[in-house]
């Protein structure tokens, strides 16, 4: 099961996460795996360009983003950010209408989420579009909103 973060990198944002009577997350690490190549079909796949080698379509035939392509740890503090936000506090808030601690930081995760997933997306993602195992200059590919590219 491919993941973009683990326990540990929660632990580091969230050291007292586990005292909360959840143990593992692993299962929700996976869906924010998902989620993220989700938004990354959505709001960079179409848009990536390598050259005069559009990868959205070749001869074609529709191509799909390969997750084993990209470089994972690109992804960690999002990964992070989105399973506290999207999973792991919904889990433990009571969902006062006056509010308590988890919606807040819920609040706050989703907004760091989206954050480093947009400078992300401006900073270029690393994909290794050749398969050579490295990242090259050539293969970060950064998503250009309001720019048009030819």
């Amino acid at each position: 099961m491919a993941t973009f973060a683990q326990d540990s990198d929660i632990l580091e944002y969230a050291p007292d996460i586990k005292n909360y009577g959840i143990q593992d997350y692993t299962d929700l690490h996976s869906k924010t795996y998902d989620d993220i190549l989700r938004l990354l079909n959505i709001r960079w796949w179409p848009t990536a360009n390598y050259g005069t080698r559009d990868i959205s379509v070749l001869g074609g035939i529709d191509t799909k983003l390969s997750p084993s392509k990209l470089d994972s740890s690109q992804f960690t503090r999002a990964a992070v950010y989105h399973v506290l936000y999207q999973y792991i506090y919904p889990r433990l808030s009571t969902f006062e209408v006056e509010g308590d601690t988890f919606r807040e930081k819920m609040a706050y995760y989703k907004e760091k989420f989206n954050e480093e997933f947009d400078d992300i997306l401006q900073v270029g993602v690393n994909y290794d579009l050749d398969s050579s195992g490295t990242y090259e200059d050539s293969e970060k590919q950064s998503f250009y909103q309001g720019r048009l590219i030819r």
